[in-house]
C-alpha cells in the first residue's frame, strides 16, 4: 500500500514523457490519497509548467543531452553537457535524501538518468518505464540497475539486460479519449458519412509529410470520397495558399486545414485513418481507440526508435510503414486509394491495432510501484 509513502517521479523534456508520469501520479493520487508526491525536472523545459499546474510539488536539477553534430557549437554545448552532468548527479542525490522517498521511478527525457542511478546507489526502490519499442542509451543502462523495467512494447525487451524480467505495462494515455464518442465527436466536427484521414506532423510540423500530404489533398479532394484534416505545424503559414494555387477549395467541408490540433479528444476518435510519424504516445492511442495508420518516422530521432516503434505496429497488421527516404505523393497515394477502397482491410488494420492496445496502464503500473515500495 502506497499510503503515507513519498515517491518521486522523474520525467521531462517533451509531453511525451510528461503526460503519462502525470497520467500515473493521478492514478496514485486517487488510489492513496495520503501518498507524498515530488516530481523533479528542468527548469526550463515543459514540466516547469505542466507539473505545478497539475497541483504536484516539483525541484529541479540542470540537464541537457549531447550534441552530436560535429562543429564548434556542438563542442562548446557538448563541453557544458559533461558539467552539467557532473553537478546534476550532486544535485539529485541532495534532493533524494532530503525527500527521502520510498521509491522513485523515471519516465524519460534527460532527467531521469541522474535521478533513478542515484536513488538506486542509495539503495532506494527503483523503477523504471521505456515508452519505445527500441530503448535508448540511458534506459539500456539504468535498466540493469533498477528493481522493475515497465515496457510500453515487448520489443523493447529484445534491447535492455534488466536485472529483474520486465513487465508489459502499456503507456498511459489520457482518460478522455478513451471515454469518447465517435459519433458525437464527428458531429461536433460537422462531419459527414466520409471516411475522415487525419495526417500531421507533429507541433511543430514536417516537411516531408506537408509537401507529400499537399500534393496529396490537391490531387484527391475533388473526388469528395473523403475528408483531409491536416494540421501542418508551425513555420508552415503558407500551405493553404499553396493548396488554393493548386485549384482546391480550401472553404470545401472535404479540405480542413489547421497549424495545430489543440482538440485531439474530438479529432482523433472522429478518424477513420490516421498519416502521422510514430511517437509512442501517439501510436498507444491509435492502438486504445483502434484507428489504423500510415507511418512515417522521424529519422533522426534517438537510437532510430520511431521506426522501431512504427515496425511494431506493421508487424501486426496495424499500420502502413512508410521510410521517410521512400515517402513521395504517389507512394502515399496508392496506399491512400487502396485503404479507401477497401473499408475491410481498414476495418481489420484497426482491429489489429486494438488488439495491441493496453487500456489500464497507470493501474500495472501503479501495482508495479506498491510492489517495490514494500
Amino acid at each position: 500500500m502506497l499510503n503515507g509513502k513519498k515517491i518521486i517521479f522523474a520525467a521531462g523534456g517533451t509531453g511525451g514523457h510528461i503526460n503519462p508520469a502525470l497520467a500515473v501520479a493521478g492514478e496514485v493520487r486517487r488510489q492513496y490519497p495520503d501518498c507524498q508526491i515530488l516530481f523533479i525536472g528542468t527548469p526550463d523545459r515543459m514540466e516547469a509548467t505542466l507539473v505545478p499546474a497539475a497541483g504536484y510539488d516539483f525541484a529541479t536539477i540542470q540537464i541537457s543531452g549531447f550534441d552530436r553534430t560535429l562543429n564548434l557549437n556542438g563542442l562548446k554545448r557538448n563541453v557544458k553537457t559533461v558539467s552539467q552532468l557532473l553537478t546534476s548527479a550532486l544535485n539529485a542525490r541532495k534532493i533524494i535524501k532530503q525527500f527521502a522517498p520510498d521509491a522513485v521511478i523515471g519516465f524519460g527525457g534527460y532527467v531521469s538518468g541522474p535521478v533513478v542511478r542515484e536513488a538506486a546507489k542509495l539503495g532506494i526502490p527503483t523503477a523504471l518505464h521505456e515508452q519505445n519499442a527500441f530503448p535508448g542509451v540511458t534506459n539500456k543502462a539504468l535498466a540493469k540497475m533498477v528493481d522493475v523495467v515497465m515496457l510500453t512494447a515487448q520489443q523493447a525487451a529484445e534491447h535492455m539486460q534488466p536485472k529483474n524480467p520486465p513487465i508489459v505495462t502499456g503507456l498511459p494515455i489520457r482518460n478522455e479519449l478513451l471515454t469518447a464518442d465517435r459519433d458525437v465527436c464527428r458531429a461536433e466536427l460537422g462531419l459527414g458519412d466520409e471516411p475522415m484521414i487525419l495526417s500531421m506532423g507533429g507541433s511543430l510540423g514536417a516537411k516531408a509529410i506537408n509537401e507529400a500530404m499537399l500534393e496529396v489533398i490537391a490531387n484527391r479532394w475533388q473526388k469528395k470520397d473523403c475528408v483531409f484534416m491536416h494540421a501542418t505545424g508551425k513555420g508552415y503559414p503558407d500551405f493553404s495558399d499553396r493548396l488554393a494555387e493548386k485549384g482546391v477549395d480550401v472553404n470545401d467541408r472535404h479540405v480542413i486545414i489547421r497549424e495545430y490540433i489543440d482538440d485531439m479528444e474530438r479529432c482523433l476518435p472522429a478518424a477513420d485513418l490516421v498519416i502521422c510519424r510514430a511517437g509512442a504516445s501517439s501510436l498507444s492511442e491509435f492502438q486504445a481507440l483502434g484507428k489504423p495508420s500510415i507511418l512515417i518516422p522521424y529519422p533522426f530521432a534517438a537510437e532510430d526508435h520511431q521506426y522501431h516503434n512504427a515496425k511494431a505496429l506493421a508487424d501486426n497488421g496495424a499500420a502502413i510503414l512508410i521510410r521517410e527516404d521512400d515517402l513521395s505523393p504517389a507512394a502515399l497515394m496508392q496506399h491512400l486509394d487502396t485503404l479507401l477502397a477497401s473499408p475491410g482491410k481498414l476495418q481489420k488494420m484497426g482491429r489489429n491495432a486494438a488488439r495491441m492496445a493496453v487500456t489500464d496502464a497507470p493501474r500495472r503500473i501503479v501495482e508495479a510501484l506498491d510492489n517495490i515500495a514494500k
